[in-house]
């Protein structure tokens, strides 16, 4: 731990000064605290302090805009801007002047301490030096002012200066493709061009094309030259959007282009240089697809290089306000009558569960907008239009409950429809009968051999398997064998 250093403090809070006090002089630090912008470049100027750790909104200045005076003034100096406003520009702008943390407030003591630390000990040819801040605009890309969001307002505002792969999951309408459009616009690559391709709505035989491109000729229908989505996203962006629903050969051809940072388009001859950032997305669990074959795990490392996780609507209840008031608004501006909710209608939304997240809110407060004649939308309104809207919900699970009446034949039945009704027209990739067998084999080869204490023999009986059959099972599907001295008898 790093003591024996002054902190500078600014902040228009009296109280939140001399919390800030009490806590870091328990450290060892000296701590100098002062209510305005204009103290705080004074001490800078005078050669104070080795960290400064200051608010955004003072009475005579924006604390932003002292950042890269500050940095330009002493490079060395550490500065840790904290704020009220918890918006995700306001972590960017952060960054971007060259601030070494961002924190929301309210934040927790322990965690400023920790950064503090951090910033102390950190060495001055790894402090981040400020750059050209975005172009700034009131319309927020992402909306959402609670701890969960918090987080992933710090993730971003540290990688819009990166060119590193994304890999954006979350349930669908959680805002993934807004994550990726705010890594482009308030990345560096901003000035370049955002192209989206949704890999579910693309026919199979057509996707190598859409990624990559074709020469006149390549196929029949080619009469000239296309440009791919990787060509046209050149200098700037692609986004990949339900990547999971990729086709086995395409990627392929995807993952040889991150290894090799090149590709041809189908029917060329020279290779063309990946001029990218790549931003991946899917609602599907990856992983599970991994092991079921129909993902890639080599490409899978390759996308997840910097994994981000969006939550559903039901774990930032608390945002749920502020996201339905800035569709009210977005409502208005596209010339739908002007609307607001009662407390009541507005607490009745944060006890919804959502299962459509914030697509299903945004779609509601249209709906709203549009169909009711009252300027006040109250709770019996809410009530109707939820109970209309209303889907069955998902069947929890409870522990100890065996009484289920679905068959075991039922439940794989319906397992099976979901993973072709999920590929849509298309259909799954090759190889499905052994990827269902083996799902069903190895739960049941595990719980065989539990029972049994890992005795194979028994095990075998039980299966009515030869002992070398489960033997050659065991290790095709590596399922683990433990021994235990208590075994469970059957009657």
């Amino acid at each position: 731990m790093t003591s024996g250093t002054t902190i500078l403090i600014a902040d228009d809070d009296r109280a939140i000064r001399t919390v800030l006090h009490q806590a870091l002089g328990r450290q060892g630090h000296t701590v100098r605290s002062t209510g305005t912008a204009s103290t705080l470049w004074q001490w800078v100027q005078e050669g104070e302090g080795q960290l400064v750790i200051t608010d955004v909104v003072m009475p005579d200045e924006n604390g932003l805009d002292l950042v890269p005076r500050i940095r330009k003034l002493r490079p060395d100096l550490r500065i840790i801007v904290m704020s009220a406003q918890s918006t995700l520009l306001t972590a960017v702008r952060a960054t971007e002047r060259g601030a070494f943390e961002y924190l929301p407030k309210p934040f927790d003591l322990n965690e400023l301490v920790s950064v503090v630390n951090r910033a102390l000990s950190a060495p001055a040819a790894s402090m981040p030096r400020g750059s050209h801040p975005p172009e700034e605009s009131e319309r927020l890309p992402l909306i959402g002012r609670s701890q969960a969001m918090q987080e992933i307002y710090r993730a971003l505002a540290r990688l819009m200066a990166t060119d590193l792969t994304v890999m954006v999951t979350g349930e669908s309408g959680t805002g993934k493709e807004l994550v990726a459009r705010a890594l482009h616009d308030y990345g560096k690559r901003r000035k370049g061009p955002f192209v989206a391709l949704n890999m579910a709505a693309i026919p199979r035989e057509l996707i190598e094309s859409e990624l990559f491109g074709h020469e006149r000729g390549a196929f029949t229908g080619a009469v000239q030259r296309s440009a791919g989505k990787f060509e046209q996203a050149s200098g700037g962006t692609l986004f990949l959007d339900e990547i999971g629903d990729m086709p086995p050969e395409a990627q392929t051809r995807l993952l040889r282009v991150l290894q090799e940072g090149e590709y041809m388009t189908v029917g060329g001859r020279s290779p063309i240089k990946a001029n990218v950032r790549i931003v991946a997305a899917t609602h599907r669990d990856l992983r599970r697809a991994i092991q079921q074959g129909i993902f890639r795990e080599d490409l899978f490392y390759r996308l997840n290089v910097v994994p981000i996780r969006l939550p559903p609507l039901r774990e930032r209840l608390d945002d749920i306000p502020e996201l339905a008031n800035h569709f009210l608004r977005a409502a208005t501006v596209d010339g739908l009558p002007t609307k607001v909710l009662s407390p009541d209608a507005m607490a009745r939304l944060r006890q919804h569960r959502w299962p459509g997240n914030v697509r299903e809110l945004e779609n509601l407060v249209r709906r709203l907008s549009a169909l009711y004649s009252e300027e006040v939308i109250n709770l019996e309104t809410i009530e109707t239009e939820l109970a209309d809207a209303m889907v069955s919900p998902e069947p929890e699970a409870t522990s100890g409950d065996t009484s289920s009446d679905v068959s075991l034949t039922d439940a794989v039945d319906r397992h099976l429809q979901a993973i072709f009704a999920a590929h849509g027209e298309r259909l799954p990739a090759d190889g499905m009968y052994d990827r269902v067998i083996s799902e069903v084999e190895r739960p049941l080869l595990s719980l065989a051999l539990g029972a049994t204490g890992g005795n194979q023999l028994r095990a075998a009986r039980l299966l009515g398997l030869n002992r070398n059959t489960l033997r050659k099972k065991i290790k095709d599907l590596d399922v683990p064998v433990v021994r235990t001295p208590q075994v469970r008898r059957g009657g």
